[in-house]
């Protein structure tokens, strides 16, 4: 179903120093990448309702999505960034719109935390996940299984210092990077684009 509405979106990107940003991922709205961040080919990030701040070190891998989406009955039309700490990873195929994500956290593959849920320091959300519930979670809280069962782990995980040396330089010999400067742009962004998956 495609809404003819249509916003124009400037896309500003601002990538910090020994950051890794694929050429073939999606970028849309107003983002800084921090430094030493990867962003994996196939990932979107789109800054629709304001913008996206990643933080130093996160691993963003393939078909990952980040958005900042309005939701209206809650925003009112404000402006509010998405605000991701350091040394996060999400992995293949999730989905993130929490306003706010501490540092260290882990999305396993295909799992899902909504715009009202708020992630702490050290989380785990288990693979195939989901976590939209309006809430803080606790640090070091894992969410985990078909049921999403919490527990408690006694220690945050380990950052993926070795993997995100390791991606850093392997994937400029196989994909091109968006340059580590400040692009601006005009584009027009339909809607209902970014909502689908």
């Amino acid at each position: 179903m495609a809404n003819p509405t249509s916003v124009a979106v400037k896309t500003s990107l601002r990538i910090g120093p020994q950051a890794t940003v694929c050429q073939d991922s999606e970028i849309r709205g107003e983002v800084i990448i921090g430094p030493k961040t990867v962003i994996h080919p196939k990932a979107r990030i789109i800054a629709e309702s304001g913008p996206i701040i990643i933080g130093e070190g996160n691993l963003v891998e393939e078909l990952v999505t980040i958005i900042n989406k309005c939701d209206e009955d809650s925003d009112r039309g404000q402006r509010v960034p998405l605000i991701i700490g350091n040394y996060n990873v999400l992995e293949v195929g999730c989905r993130l719109e929490a306003l706010g994500t501490g540092d260290y956290n882990v999305l396993e593959v295909k799992s899902q935390v909504g715009r009202n849920t708020v992630l702490s320091n050290g989380c785990v959300i288990g693979a195939m996940c989901k976590v939209v519930t309006r809430e803080t979670l606790p640090d070091f809280t894992v969410i985990y299984g078909k049921d999403h069962e919490r527990r408690i782990q006694h220690e945050r995980p380990q950052p993926q210092l070795l993997q995100l040396d390791l991606l850093s330089k392997v994937l400029p010999s196989y994909h091109h990077l968006k340059k580590a400067r400040n692009i601006s742009r005009q584009s027009s962004v339909s809607s209902t684009a970014s909502s689908t998956n």
